[in-house]
């Protein structure tokens, strides 16, 4: 099937049998060896629900419908839909649905394609210009995909894996932390797309974390991005800009109370660092001053 598949994807491409649209940055991966790498890190078998979001040519489907119990697939772009049903149409393991992903109800699709799984993967080479809208909807919408195997531009992989004190980390990367183990696997250079994009890429895995935080992730995210609102100025500063009903005073009394000094910016600091600060934040707000 793979062989097939190549063969028939590639011609596609180079005879221009389909219309590349620069609005869904589709650059389509065609290294066999990249694409075997992605599929083994991604640990499914065929026990395994798989949803992808913009399959382009079939590259990961190929595999993925092979080794999966049952493949739920979003592509946004209507002309590709013919062709992945033609390339799959003896599958019965697999679900094709033209639809953007953003726009999805996930948890009612799981139901509805995939047995109501609570136990999901998803594998995706992601659009670049919508990775982080994505990646913030499974985390903030859904339980049930419980790990998640990305390729992503290079600069974003390396801020979502990030630690403190390094020029990468920063609110993104302490939100998805939060929510779940990040690890970098691998670089992907931009020779082997077509259209070969800009920059290189990265492929990042995600498995989550059960979180039983005791305060609303929505506060608290965007008491993150306060933080970081203006990189160079220190934590006291950007949040008494931000939070303007709250003193610096209050702010360094805060930090005080936490052993933290009041000269430190919000990239020094990490995940459970914050959460303790933020706690405190919410217990003491009316007393602002």
């Amino acid at each position: 099937m793979s062989s097939n598949h190549n063969l028939s994807a590639k011609k596609i491409i180079d005879e221009d049998n389909f219309f590349i649209k620069k609005k869904f940055s589709q650059n389509f991966l065609l290294d066999e060896n990249i694409i075997k790498n992605i599929i083994k890190e991604s640990k499914i078998d065929k026990n395994s629900y798989v949803i992808e979001i913009g399959p382009g040519l079939g590259a990961l489907t190929k595999y993925i419908v092979d080794q999966a119990k049952k493949v739920l697939i979003y592509e946004v772009d209507k002309d590709l839909i013919p062709i992945l049903e033609g390339f799959f149409k003896d599958k019965k393991n697999i679900k094709i649905i033209n639809q953007d992903f953003l726009k999805s109800n996930i948890n009612n699709d799981i139901e509805l394609y995939l047995d109501g799984s609570k136990n999901i993967s998803l594998i995706s080479n992601l659009p670049y210009h919508i990775t982080t809208p994505i990646i913030m909807k499974v985390l903030e919408e859904t339980e049930n995909i419980r790990d998640l195997t990305l390729m992503m531009q290079l600069e974003v992989g390396q801020r979502l894996t990030s630690k403190p004190n390094t020029k990468d980390y920063n609110a993104l990367s302490i939100i998805v932390q939060d929510q779940a183990d990040v690890k970098y696997l691998f670089k992907v250079p931009k020779t082997v797309f077509k259209p070969r994009p800009q920059v290189d890429s990265a492929v990042i895995r995600l498995e989550r974390k059960d979180n039983f935080d005791d305060f609303d992730k929505t506060d608290f995210y965007k008491f993150l991005h306060n933080s970081f609102s203006q990189r160079r100025k220190t934590l006291i500063n950007n949040l008494s800009e931000n939070y303007k009903d709250c003193s610096k005073q209050f702010f360094k009394n805060l930090l005080e109370r936490n052993n933290i000094i009041d000269t430190i910016r919000g990239e020094a600091l990490d995940v459970e660092e914050f959460k303790k600060i933020f706690r405190d934040f919410i217990k003491e707000r009316n007393s602002c001053i």
